[in-house]
């Protein structure tokens, strides 16, 4: 477990002084038991599946535009469970903000959200398996080779939220890149003009998308790549390069994810994105 954490002795979400870009872009899970994300006693309410809209398996808040969706609340208790989610994504890039100050002016925000339904036994598909060890990859979100860097809390008050970080991405890649196939020509364009996709599908969307499928369909590799289970105490908060660190969230309930984005430019270790990485072993570049 020691070779996959980074414990950081944190307990103010404006984090200390130091710079903990190294560890992240190497691939460690920064692991901080004692910075908790309390929750007022009206919003302990929301420890409850019944929160859920019936068909979303999270709730999700958009920071830009104040938009909540995935919920069934209505009135005041809407209002509540939007102001915890957009404290969540104020704490959350505070932290990020302090540990890596060369991040602060680059990250974009993405989703937040609060994930109330119990992980284990929920997926539909295996493509949908979030048990299974996968890399990040939005199929209609292409993120055009920034990084995705989430930060995490585990606000269940009893249980663990148990992961499994899996090998290295540069030996995902050199495993499952080969077996990929090129888009077809034109494709890119179609899916935008047709809106199956918000932007361009680049070179490299499609083969993360690529190495993030065939990851989670390939049951050998699921069961003999070389893994480490991590046990989140209640309280604690955990953050990576989801894009890079091979993950998998094998059980739990009540947590939040807050998503950013980065431009590899602001990287301290470009060499290490996953960008870098495939473009190095395809020979060519992505974007």
């Amino acid at each position: 477990m020691t070779d996959v954490l980074e414990q950081l002795d944190v307990t103010d979400w404006r984090g200390v002084s130091l710079n903990a870009a190294d560890p992240l872009e190497s691939g460690k899970v920064l692991f901080a038991p004692a910075l908790h994300f309390e929750l007022s006693e009206p919003e302990r309410q929301f420890l409850s599946p019944d929160c859920l809209d019936g068909k979303s398996k999270n709730i999700s808040f958009r920071p830009a535009n104040r938009v909540l969706q995935g919920t069934n609340c209505q009135g005041q208790e809407r209002q509540a469970l939007l102001e915890m989610l957009d404290r969540f994504y104020s704490r959350a890039r505070a932290l990020v903000s302090s540990l890596c100050p060369a991040y602060r002016n680059h990250l974009s925000d993405g989703f937040t959200s609060f994930r109330p339904a119990e992980i284990s036994g929920r997926a539909s598909s295996w493509r949908k398996d979030d048990t299974r060890l996968h890399i990040d990859a939005f199929p209609s979100r292409p993120i055009q080779g920034r990084r995705i860097l989430r930060v995490f809390t585990n606000v269940n008050p009893l249980v663990a939220r148990i992961w499994r970080v899996g090998e290295p991405f540069e030996q995902v890649a050199a495993t499952f890149l080969p077996h990929i196939r090129p888009p077809f020509p034109g494709s890119p364009w179609l899916l935008q003009k047709l809106r199956i996709v918000k932007g361009r599908r680049t070179l490299y969307d499609h083969f993360m998308l690529g190495i993030h499928d065939r990851m989670k369909a390939d049951d050998r590799y699921q069961s003999e790549v070389s893994q480490t289970k991590l046990a989140i105490p209640p309280g604690a908060t955990w953050a990576c390069f989801t894009d890079s660190v091979s993950h998998a969230a094998i059980s739990g309930q009540f947590a939040f994810e807050q998503t950013f984005y980065l431009p590899v430019s602001a990287m301290q270790n470009p060499a290490a994105s996953p960008l870098k990485v495939l473009e190095r072993l395809a020979g060519r570049p992505l974007i």
